[in-house]
């Protein structure tokens, strides 16, 4: 499937579009071959409840069950509603995952295959936010990450390292700025990033982290 149904141009057919990317999506998922297998390569749980198969994956510090055949996602904890750009995030990543062992290297946005031709896009959406928000209480950073389980990470004048699943990574970095220049950000990757998600998919996933970061820091204060 081509993921880029993620991002569809047509505010008024958005919504047809996210619908029919998520039929794909669970689709590919029912005929993948061998869901422990998908198991196995996203670090995801394969279990049966009540004789039902079942998926649990972590996402962003919260954990979703995803009942099979159906292909029905819920939060594990709470009947609140899963948007569906998460649905489709979650979907996309169990049936892309390979298995790829973190290989510890961080790399930047434009060094992913397509990477410099979507950077100024990317970063319109999703480094734009957080320098905005965060560019002159950086600090708060590390407290809004928190809640969806990050941790502070040494680059930057201040940053922070996600785990968005639990084989994607993600680091946020901030720089202060000074009289001179403005605040700045940046994104980086661990270097098998690629092999889990495609770099739509990774757009929508860094812009979604950007903002539930931004949200955070508003419920905060």
């Amino acid at each position: 499937m081509n993921s880029s149904l993620l991002s569809v141009p047509d505010e008024k057919n958005y919504e047809y579009g996210y619908k029919f990317a998520y039929k794909i999506a669970s689709q590919q998922l029912m005929e993948a071959d061998g869901i422990e297998r998908i198991c196995r390569n996203s670090g995801a749980e394969y279990k049966k409840i009540d004789s039902h198969p079942v998926i649990i994956l972590d996402y962003l510090n919260q954990n979703y069950r995803i009942s099979l055949p159906e292909v029905a996602i819920s939060l594990s904890d709470s009947a609140e509603e899963v948007p569906l750009k998460d649905k489709i995030l979650l979907l996309h990543y169990l049936t892309q995952a390979r298995g790829t062992p973190l290989a510890d290297k961080l790399i930047a946005y434009k060094e992913l295959p397509e990477g410099v031709g979507y950077f100024r896009t990317f970063h319109k959406r999703a480094i734009k936010p957080l320098v905005d928000h965060f560019g002159r209480l950086p600090m708060k950073l590390i407290e809004a990450a928190k809640e969806l389980g990050g941790h502070k990470a040494d680059y930057g004048d201040v940053a922070v390292t996600i785990n968005a699943f639990k084989r994607v990574p993600i680091t946020f970095v901030l720089w202060r700025g000074d009289e001179e220049f403005p605040p700045d950000g940046s994104i980086l990757f661990d270097a098998t990033v690629s092999d889990y998600l495609s770099i739509e998919d990774i757009n929508v996933l860094c812009e979604r982290i950007a903002w539930k970061l931004v949200r955070l820091l508003k419920e905060g204060s």
